[in-house]
């Protein structure tokens, strides 16, 4: 895949991940990285614990992928790092 189909499958996966768990999007930049980064982090969840391929190209598998490996990688951001009220 492409530069350019990486990046679009990172704002795509990004956005839609980041509206999934808080309810807003994150900007730009975080939308593409979080979407970069949670095809990779999917795409190792699918191979590892599924048996499933990963990321394949610029297709809605890989995107469910993408979108799943960045939701998880959120849920694990809040769960580490969530502010408690004193």
């Amino acid at each position: 895949m492409s530069i350019i189909g990486w990046l679009v499958l990172g704002l795509i996966a990004g956005f839609i991940a980041s509206r999934i768990v808080n309810k807003t999007g994150a900007g730009l930049i975080m939308d593409i990285v979080l979407g970069i980064v949670g095809a990779f982090v999917g795409g190792f969840i699918f191979t590892r614990f599924f048996g499933a391929a990963g990321v394949t190209g610029f297709n809605l598998y890989s995107m469910f992928v993408a979108v799943a490996g960045a939701v998880v990688l959120l849920l694990l951001y809040h769960l580490l790092f969530r502010r408690r009220a004193l």
